[in-house]
């Protein structure tokens, strides 16, 4: 079992702090949300079926990848994610490249969790009709992973079509950083069974990540798929006294944590539950399953 952060509960200001404590207390990644922009207009559903509450315009948001490459210069082990970036938003040779030098400057510690999108006037604010953001997603997966390992690239797809074209430098990672979909839609779900290398969930009891896991398992091998393949990475809780034995038996490789109510309070959240949990500097998996 992965123990992960994320740094959408933080102030910005305290991001760079906890993200070294995180690493020297044995945490395995750290999750940072993304967007391109926040309209004055909030529509849409993060949840199915529930209209996502009011965000304001005014809040912080940075480049994700230029964020956590800073950050990779400041950690040794901490695998660094997104949750979720908008790869379908932009051309993939900007999100190629992103995540491209996000791993060659973190040494291989790159995790790619993109999504379709829930703010549909986001996608209105630059000129693109939101109904296409699932199918422009799934083909700039593809293209990704193909200017991550090919020397040469050409496409002809509906969406990106170029001419022939070469990328380097590739990432550090055989085969690009893991391509992670995020979303708990039956479409979403799809998605990340057929074309992802993990599943980004929402918060979750054990209950509720076993019901999606079966449900996600189930999608992978009608896909022909291992279903083992398929990383299961969701958020949650775990308190004193909490073996994670729950979450692994719901099929969880990697529970996002949060176990703090202040910013100012993350650090002491952190060192506290990685000493209940017996977690230890350079306990965590690197990519090539050995202990980073």
């Amino acid at each position: 079992m992965h123990l992960g952060i994320t740094f959408g509960q933080l102030n910005p200001r305290a991001f760079e702090e906890v993200a070294v404590a995180a690493d020297e207390l044995g945490y395995e990644s750290a999750w940072l949300p993304e967007h391109l922009v926040f309209p004055l207009r909030v529509e849409g559903e993060l949840i199915p079926g529930e209209e996502h509450p009011p965000v304001p315009p005014t809040v912080p948001i940075f480049d994700a990848c230029a964020y956590l490459s800073y950050l990779a210069a400041r950690t040794a082990h901490l695998r660094l994610g997104t949750l979720v970036y908008l790869l379908g938003i932009r051309h993939p040779f900007v999100g190629a490249r992103a995540f491209a030098t996000l791993d060659v400057v973190s040494g291989g510690r790159a995790i790619c969790g993109v999504g379709a999108g829930w703010l549909r006037p986001e996608w209105d604010a630059v000129g693109i009709d939101p109904s296409t953001r699932g199918a422009r997603l799934d083909e700039a997966i593809g293209v990704v992973r193909r200017l991550w390992t090919e020397p040469e690239i050409a496409h002809d797809g509906p969406h990106f079509p170029f001419e022939p074209v070469a990328f380097e430098p590739k990432p550090v990672q055989v085969g690009g950083p893991p391509v992670h979909v995020g979303g708990e839609s039956a479409r979403a779900l799809r998605r990340a069974a057929t074309l992802g290398d993990g599943w980004l969930g929402m918060a979750h009891t054990p209950a509720t990540a076993a019901a999606q896991v079966g449900r996600l398992r189930a999608l992978a091998e009608e896909a022909g798929r291992d279903p083992g393949a398929v990383e299961v990475t969701v958020m949650g809780e775990v308190g004193p006294g909490s073996d994670l034995g729950a979450w692994e038996e719901a099929g969880v490789d990697r529970l996002i944590v949060t176990p703090w109510r202040r910013s100012r309070d993350a650090v002491e959240g952190l060192t506290r539950l990685a000493a209940e949990l017996g977690l230890a500097p350079g306990s965590a998996r690197a990519p090539d399953g050995t202990s980073s």
